[in-house]
């Protein structure tokens, strides 16, 4: 293996004009960004303080205070500021780039001789502390996202000071961490660094970036276990040392190289092996890349909700066991979604196989986006497939469900960790090979790739995901054939493709439709989907999932609503073998189609005063039952839900 197949599309090289996508990075930009800005500033009305700014400032020492909220607050802010970011890469606003350049002020006034910043031990746990509870703390994981976010700002603005800041932070780490005698074995405890210093040595060429970042993965879960050893030393408490998790929590039980399906915290073990992906690549070790692959079809196959939600149980946000998967305790947060797309979206880089891309979409269209408004001002750090108000105010167990979402959260990592997807989908849609160039998520646009024959430029319109016509126009080419890869999704069942009208051959590699010919400008080809809607049902082995079925068209996956079926969803059963009408609904939930489907709803004749009865066959009345897409509900008043029906 030599590196990576593919490389992602720059965000400054694309733009979204599909209905569907722009409007989600139109509504980040213009909504979610001022809205978080305003948040990380504690401006926001009856929402949970962030305190985020201000720790910088008392930091700084432009203000004086004391530190506020929790010890990983700094990374609020760096995931918003990558967010602005890739905005600005594809939408000059000169107001946004203002503020940005405010806070790489801040935190440059903020930062220590040595590159270490990190507001928690300089303002409040002592900076004579800093670097003993790797397990726990966070510094390493604010470091990665200083890292991207200012990689992020470096590549929309062309300034340097940020990435300059982040530069001497990940030397400071360097400095301190790392095998050689005199440095602190150790890695973080919440993983990101990884593959954020991956992508600093391909910024700066430093080779101390990648070693570093190879050593956190290759380190992880090693004997001693670092994080035992730390425990010890500095007496840090430890929350998970009397469950059945332990190190486990951590993905440091055993070393990486034996984790071969995944554990523990969700967030960070699928950035963890995002990070490993990295390095994998960046270091030609094809057997860390057989363990992410490994990983990634025992989560795909037996640890993923339908919805591209991953992590299971509330309790240490954390994946279980094979096929335990429950609707109403579901805890799959926003972060966790986000983090399944990063590392898909590398694993697909690393092997060019467009399962990866089906579980990345999955994950976008559906578990990521679903935590947000759509208005972007609330938002689900818990992304369940059911809920019952009631049950979430009287049921202790799933009392981390919420069925509104809320305005902000004490621990805030889901909003700006969702608005930075959303802002750099460009680089998840499109990616280059030396001779290829892939289209992988169908948005409305324009996207520029670098092949090795030269640059090649394709417009692309499509309705996606409401339509499955797809037209892919070579607007540039290189005087050189080339070959367009179109992927075909996993869901798709019958397709058709067509190059100036005439059906065209294409060979299909690992998923992908590709088609190779000298390319001229003006050049069509025409990708019809068929898009019907239909039930699917879940693995027998998943308990909460059997003798019911899910409704999806395309890539969505849709669910039933109080308010369009009425209360008490159990109730409902669908028809499997009727068809299923697809009604446009340009005024529902901006602009949707929904789903109706011939069903009916158990009776309670017969059950007044009554519990318990013998069995008889059901009684029930015929009731269509209406769907919406998923990542929707919940945006129009409070009520039940509900993606699994009975059948």
């Amino acid at each position: 293996m030599a590196g990576k197949l593919y490389r992602p599309a720059s965000v400054a090289d694309v733009r979204v004009a599909g209905a569907f996508w722009h409007g989600y990075q139109e509504l980040v930009r213009t909504q979610a960004i001022p809205y978080q800005w305003e948040a990380l500033n504690d401006r926001v009305t009856d929402a949970e303080p962030s305190h985020c700014i201000h720790n910088f400032k008392v930091a700084a020492g432009v203000e004086e205070g004391e530190f506020r909220g929790e010890f990983f607050q700094d990374s609020d802010l760096y995931k918003w500021m990558e967010a602005a970011a890739w905005s600005l890469a594809w939408h000059p606003d000169p107001e946004l780039e203002e503020k940005v350049d405010y806070v790489v002020d801040l935190i440059g006034r903020a930062q220590l001789d040595d590159g270490y910043v990190d507001t928690y031990y300089q303002v409040k746990a002592g900076i004579e502390n800093r670097f003993t509870n790797l397990r726990s703390h966070h510094e390493l994981y604010c470091m990665g996202h200083m890292i991207e976010a200012a990689i992020a700002y470096w590549k929309a603005t062309g300034k340097r000071a940020f990435l300059d800041i982040a530069t001497r932070f990940a030397n400071c780490a360097y400095d301190n961490i790392g095998p050689e005698e005199g440095k602190i074995h150790g890695y973080p405890g919440h993983e990101i660094a990884e593959m954020a210093l991956v992508a600093l040595h391909e910024a700066t060429g430093d080779p101390r970036h990648l070693e570093l970042a190879t050593y956190f993965v290759n380190q992880r879960g090693q004997s001693p276990v670092y994080f035992e050893v730390e425990q010890e030393r500095y007496g840090n408490p430890f929350r998970w040392g009397d469950t059945y998790m332990g190190m486990m929590y951590y993905q440091a039980a055993k070393p990486i190289r034996e984790q071969l399906e995944p554990e523990g915290h969700a967030v960070r073990d699928v950035y963890m092996y995002a990070g490993a992906t990295e390095v994998a690549c960046a270091t030609d070790d094809d057997g860390l890349l057989d363990v992410c692959r490994s990983a990634f079809e025992s989560m795909a196959t037996r640890r993923m909700y339908v919805t591209g939600g991953i992590g299971s149980s509330e309790h240490g946000e954390c994946f279980t066991f094979d096929y335990d998967l429950p609707n109403d305790t579901a805890y799959a947060e926003t972060c966790a979604s986000c983090g399944l797309a990063f590392w898909a979206r590398r694993m697909f880089e690393a092997t060019g196989d467009a399962r990866y891309v089906d579980a990345m979409e999955r994950a976008l269209y559906n578990g990521a986006i679903s935590g947000m408004s759509l208005d972007g001002s609330r938002f689900f750090y818990v992304n369940p497939l059911e809920v019952d108000p009631e049950a979430c105010l009287k049921d202790y167990n799933k009392r981390h469900v919420k069925a509104e979402r809320q305005k902000w959260f004490s621990c805030a990592c889901c909003p700006p960790n969702l608005a930075r997807t959303i802002e750099s989908l460009g680089s998840y849609a499109y990616a280059a090979g030396d001779g290829r160039a892939c289209v992988n998520l169908y948005v409305g646009g324009t996207a520029a790739l670098e092949l090795g024959c030269g640059r090649v430029s394709l417009e692309v319109e499509t309705d996606y995901p409401w339509d499955g016509t797809v037209r892919v126009r070579v607007t540039e080419a290189p005087d050189a054939p080339f070959e367009l890869a179109l992927r075909l999704p996993g869901w798709c069942e019958e397709h058709a493709l067509s190059l100036g009208g005439a059906p065209v051959e294409a060979t299909l590699d690992r998923g992908m439709l590709v088609v190779s010919r000298r390319w001229e400008a003006g050049d069509e080809l025409v990708l019809e989907l068929s898009m019907p809607a239909r039930l699917v049902q879940a693995n027998p082995r998943v308990r909460d999932d059997a003798g019911k079925v899910c409704a999806m068209r395309g890539p969505l996956v849709y669910c039933a609503e109080e308010v369009d079926n009425g209360a008490h969803l159990q109730e409902l059963r669908l028809d499997p073998t009727a068809p299923i009408r697809v009604v446009d609904e340009p005024g529902l939930l901006g602009g949707v189609a929904a789903l109706e489907c011939p069903g009916r709803r158990l009776s309670q004749d017969g059950w007044d005063g009554v519990l318990y009865r013998s069995w008889r066959p059901e009684e029930a009345s015929a009731q269509d039952v209406r769907l919406v897409p998923y990542y929707a509900w919940g945006n129009r008043g409070l009520g039940e839900m509900s993606v699994w029906i009975g059948a």
